[in-house]
């Protein structure tokens, strides 16, 4: 590709045709502002903030959607261009519900940070201002648009990442708002709870459900048995709350503050990845080898599951019936735990910490109670466990790292991997193949791994050829589903994880701001520190976890038993297509 010469702020620069001014002064160490902008999803040149003066043009330019030329002159921080960033934020200010104090953004606001840098003067622009009714219909997302400025980064990342596309602008000019079609209530529609829109929200505009006074309150109680369990992923997200640098495993720290905040037992849910691998392995194995509805695609996500359920009904016989690793773990601990150490399963309560907003839903789903009462009583997202130990004056960074308690603390490097894009495949794949082998077959399959596109893969078992595919992010799933629904698919499995990269990416990790998803790499960060937990792991299978192995001996008997599919499964319903 060709290259052009400029200069940004008297400095030479050599950058690609094409190039945008933002990216060119990136590459030779100038950072524009920016806010509605997010790489290859919201390129609109909408917000200003990015404006940036060029030598000959008539009016300040969007650095940001502007290209590079040879010979241009740039200036990045001159008075002019200043003097309009303040105007523009001032204004997004006059109309913005300023309620810092008490915003869960607070301190980590992209609009507050700006004003700061900027020296904006909140109350200069003084007139009417919007007054909107928040929506809280849905049991995992407040929206609350007086909080909202437009930026219309959340819209992008439900059409162009989710392909869902069921928020959009509704009215014009003054009156425009972000919302449903029809002014409905997220719950009205067919939002699946990904939390992909709260995780780009510049502002306060969206946040979770919190459940956290619910659980303190639970915490409290010296009638209540308080179980916590952490996802694979929330082990590599929590330390960037508290200041380590992105990806860092964190498990024994996480594992001693919530001790600390007075749980009685912490467990792994990385233990019930292990089960689900062995449920839906041998889900699969039945299905493959008795001509059941193929492909058979994986059941973990609960935001794919809602997808389908809304756009793809007729796909609903090829899920997994198997239950989310969250779902299983609670239900075994209200179950085979309780029953083991002699507790009522309405005294048990089951606290999930996940990376993801629509697990919240899915602890509400039907035939989620295995012992009578919900499997799971509240879900923590990993931002939501940061501000509750914050609030109790737990010092995070200071706690030794301390273990899961036993039993079901322990789990595999197979467990762990559901955290990533390939994961939950390549667990199962470890231990189908085994388990159709007879003997030791290999523990890396790198052919699943990765983030990009659709990943598939052919393996050969029992000198069956079987192909296989795995994709992260429901627009990418729409593509698996339009070729199922058509008659042309080639797979006989497929993994589907909801957030771009996986568990790692979910909705309620902690907030990256724009600059850090335009330029940053927490995702791989992530993703490569999940892979380095299953590398280190003496257990790497899931059929070589000994608690596993202990539970089918003497509860569930063998993996699809009677007794596995009453605890361990569930049913699936088509909800309408609004």
């Amino acid at each position: 590709m060709s290259t052009v010469r400029l200069t940004i702020n008297g400095q030479p620069c050599e950058a690609e045709a094409g190039m945008t001014i933002l990216d060119a002064a990136r590459s030779i160490g100038i950072k524009i502002p920016t806010l509605c902008y997010l790489r290859e999803i919201n390129e609109i040149g909408a917000c200003r903030v990015c404006v940036v003066e060029v030598k000959g043009a008539r009016t300040l330019v969007a650095s940001c959607v502007y290209p590079v030329s040879e010979g241009m002159e740039v200036f990045t921080n001159t008075e002019r261009v200043l003097k309009s960033r303040k105007m523009t934020v001032e204004l997004l200010l006059s109309n913005h519900d300023k309620k810092c104090l008490s915003c869960v953004r607070s301190g980590n606001c992209e609009l507050q940070e700006l004003s700061r840098q900027l020296g904006c003067d909140d109350q200069k622009y003084k007139g009417k201002v919007q007054r909107f009714a928040l929506d809280a219909s849905t049991p995992y997302l407040i929206r609350d648009n007086n909080k909202c400025i437009l930026c219309r980064r959340c819209v992008a990342a439900c059409e162009k990442v989710q392909g869902i596309g069921v928020i959009g602008a509704n009215g014009r000019g003054f009156d425009t708002e972000i919302g449903s079609y029809f002014l409905k209530n997220l719950s009205e529609v067919n939002c699946v709870g990904c939390g992909q829109c709260i995780a780009v929200c510049p502002t306060g505009a969206l946040r979770e459900k919190s459940e956290g006074d619910e659980v303190l309150r639970a915490l409290q109680n010296p009638q209540k048995y308080v179980v916590f369990g952490t996802a694979p992923s929330v082990r590599v997200g929590l330390g960037e709350e508290f200041g380590f640098a992105d990806g860092t495993d964190v498990e024994g720290k996480m594992v001693a503050s919530i001790r600390r905040l007075g749980a009685d037992a912490v467990f792994d849910v990385d233990f019930a990845a292990d089960l689900t691998v062995m449920e839906e392995g041998y889900e699969f194995l039945n299905r493959l080898q008795n001509e059941g509805v193929l492909p058979m695609m994986t059941s973990c996500s609960p935001a794919w599951i809602k997808f389908v359920e809304h756009n793809y009904p007729a796909l609903i016989p090829n899920l997994s019936t198997c239950k989310s690793p969250q779902q299983m773990f609670g239900a075994t601990v209200k179950t085979y735990y309780a029953e083991k150490t002699g507790r009522k399963p309405e005294d048990v309560v089951v606290v999930s910490v996940m990376p993801c907003t629509a697990k919240k839903f899915e602890k509400e789903r039907k035939n989620q109670a295995a012992a009578g009462v919900p499997d799971v009583d509240y879900v923590l997202t990993t931002r939501e466990l940061a501000a509750l130990l914050r609030k109790q004056g737990i010092l995070f960074a200071s706690l030794p790292d301390e273990s899961f308690d036993a039993p079901l603390g322990i789990s595999t490097g197979a467990g762990v991997l559901f955290g990533v894009s390939g994961g939950v495949m390549e667990a199962a794949l470890r231990t189908v193949s085994e388990v159709i082998e007879g003997k030791p077959t290999p523990i890396v399959f790198s052919e699943v791994r990765g983030t990009e596109g659709i990943r598939e893969a052919d393996f050969a078992f029992a000198g069956k050829k079987v192909k296989v595919a795995v994709a992260s992010s429901l627009s990418k799933a729409k593509i698996l589903c339009e070729e199922i629904k058509n008659g042309n698919s080639r797979y006989a499995f497929i993994e589907i994880m909801s957030c771009p990269g996986g568990c790692v990416n979910g909705g309620g990790q902690p907030i990256k701001t724009a600059d850090e998803r335009n330029f940053g790499s927490f995702v791989v960060d992530r993703t490569e520190s999940v892979l380095k937990n299953d590398e280190r792991s003496t257990l790497r299978k899931s059929h070589e976890n000994p608690v596993v192995q202990e539970l089918y001996a003497s509860y569930f008997g063998s993996p699809n038993s009677e007794k596995a599919h009453e605890v361990l499964h569930t049913t699936y319903e088509q909800r309408p297509k609004y």
